[in-house]
């Protein structure tokens, strides 16, 4: 029986990368001259550091321009609330969604059915599997899904026949 899974993932490596070269620019800025301003990662969860919340604005930018131009999807991140650690200086915590949550799975399930295809889904850990007995059907779920849900980097994966 044909079936495909619909996941959420990110390159860590691409995303090690554009974290690198965002902190790379950040020290060689002029405007960050003196400044603490830094990204730390730890594996999916990134800490950006800034002397206030003008230039954390900006340490973000320049991460999100680092990360699109090494294909990371920055819809996946999720911003943290901004935190006050002495003095003037902040720190956000950002979080990158992997895996495709309860919440997510069932919009997507909800959203198949009621398009009333010939397919069935269900979640499978932290991915959508999605059968029938066609790949026309299949490819008509994925254009659907593609289509519907916007905010939340989707991938399409295990097509098999």
């Amino acid at each position: 029986m044909p079936s495909f899974d619909i996941v959420s993932e990110v390159n860590k490596v691409e995303l090690k990368n554009s974290v690198d070269q965002a902190n790379k620019e950040i020290s060689t800025r002029f405007d960050f001259k003196g400044s603490q301003a830094r990204v730390e990662q730890a594996d999916t969860e990134l800490t950006l550091y800034a002397d206030d919340e003008f230039k954390l604005g900006q340490v973000y930018d320049v991460l999100i321009a680092k990360m699109a131009k090494r294909s990371v999807d920055v819809r996946s991140l999720q911003k943290g609330s901004i935190e006050k650690i002495g003095g003037d200086k902040v720190k956000q915590a950002i979080t990158v969604r992997t895996g495709v949550d309860q919440e997510l799975g069932k919009k997507i399930i909800k959203l198949i059915k009621d398009a009333r295809l010939k397919v069935q889904a269900g979640i499978h850990g932290d991915a959508v599997r999605v059968t029938g007995a066609k790949k026309d059907v299949l490819q008509e779920a994925i254009a659907l899904v593609r289509k519907s849900i916007t905010e939340y980097p989707l991938q399409y994966q295990n097509f098999r026949d």
